[in-house]
């Protein structure tokens, strides 16, 4: 097995990044380069190919526990923590931006922060955005967990967070465990009642996500809000 040392400049990650930029490495080659070294009989980028084969993607990686990562030839604690510090960063930076401008401009990047926050739980969340009258983010809160309907998921409380952070509008975002980011008849009437109790205090509903794994669904997108 040919170590990456020993492979041409141009074709070894971290040289191919300074040469060419990090959007051109594969999500195996950015792996690659955090891992820094592979095992026995494989490189760094052998190493990172099979733990995307086993979690399916980067955020499959990330979410995973200490025991699943453990099971990795080559994989521990120190890297566990090395992962979810490179994980939680992302999210804090994301967020960062977020507060920083418009989220508007930029739906792609809400959508890439929800799937960050929501998109590998293994139970159903539901959050809220509450957003100022430029559209940036004040706070972000997990308000319910479980099954989530209209009677467990109550107006008031999400009216009174939104008072209590002065918001001029808010985004829902919910994950779908099952892996379908579709609506239910349920979401739709959830988002309803919840548009009318915010209109009460004129607080707007800007966007209700649906997310599931890396795929997310806009209400406002499909005409549903």
């Amino acid at each position: 097995m040919m170590a990456i040392t020993d492979w041409p400049e141009g074709e070894r990650p971290r040289e191919k990044l300074l040469q060419q930029g990090v959007g051109v490495l594969s999500d195996a080659e950015l792996l690659a380069i955090f891992l820094r070294v592979g095992v026995t009989g494989k490189s760094a980028v052998d190493l990172a190919r099979d733990l995307l084969a086993r979690f399916g993607n980067l955020n499959g990686i990330f979410s995973a526990t200490l025991h699943d990562i453990s099971q990795v030839n080559g994989m521990g604690t120190s890297k566990y923590a090395q992962l979810q510090a490179i994980f939680e960063m992302s999210r804090r930076a994301l967020k960062e931006e977020m507060q920083s401008r418009d989220v508007l401009s930029s739906p792609q990047q809400v959508r890439d922060y929800l799937c960050l926050r929501l998109g590998n739980l293994t139970r159903e969340v539901f959050m809220v955005l509450f957003l100022d009258a430029q559209n940036r983010v004040l706070a972000q809160e997990e308000l319910f967990s479980g099954t989530l309907t209209q009677t467990s998921v109550y107006p008031r409380e999400v009216v009174k967070r939104a008072l209590h952070h002065n918001a001029a509008s808010v985004i829902f975002a919910h994950n779908h465990p099952s892996g379908l980011a579709q609506q239910s008849r349920a979401d739709e009437l959830l988002t309803s009642a919840l548009k009318q109790a915010l209109a009460l205090v004129d607080i707007r509903v800007l966007d209700h996500f649906v997310v599931a794994g890396n795929n997310t669904l806009s209400f406002a997108e499909r005409g549903l809000l």
